[in-house]
């Protein structure tokens, strides 16, 4: 992490590279395996102590799409080859964390060993697609709902809903 200065925030890219060239982090910041994120403290002081929506207008007044600490996150995740799935049911949405990479049957195991072992098939809906529909209902009569067999590679987002048989 790179702390910077409330009026470098605007331009964040630009500020990572002065303060990786300032601080003499430009050569560790080239290997594969490193990544470096810049945040101000002091305004995610501020962003934490707002309702969601005060923050959200906070953060698109400094002209920011997100959180310092959810680019950390973001970044930290893709470093460890992680991606989230969601399941959406009428009382509970639940995120989920797996290895890119992860075939649905395996994925179904992360909530339950019994889904995996039963598993039938995955109807699969893409995040944005739910989230601009509003249903998986909608979303169906879109055609938007997709069936998928065990071998089929979950993608960051999917919002999956598993058919098993017990």
């Amino acid at each position: 992490m790179i702390n910077l200065d409330e009026a470098d925030v605007p331009d964040v890219g630009a500020s990572v590279e002065r303060a990786a060239e300032k601080t003499g982090l430009t050569s560790f910041l080239a290997h594969a395996a490193t990544r470096a994120v810049a945040l101000c403290a002091t305004i995610e002081l501020e962003i934490s102590q707002l309702e969601g929506a005060d923050a959200a207008a906070f953060l698109a007044d400094l002209g920011l799409s997100e959180s310092g600490l959810d680019r950390v996150i973001r970044a930290s995740y893709d470093l460890l080859g992680y991606m989230s799935f969601f399941t959406v049911g009428e009382d509970e949405c639940r995120a989920w964390s797996i290895a890119r990479g992860t075939p649905a049957q395996a994925a179904a195991g992360e909530i339950h060993s019994d889904i995996q072992r039963g598993f039938i098939r995955a109807e699969v809906v893409a995040y944005d697609a739910l989230t601009s529909r509003g249903s998986m209902a909608a979303c169906r009569d879109h055609g938007e709902v997709r069936l998928e067999g065990k071998e089929y590679v979950v993608q960051d987002g999917d919002i999956i809903n598993f058919r098993f048989a017990t």
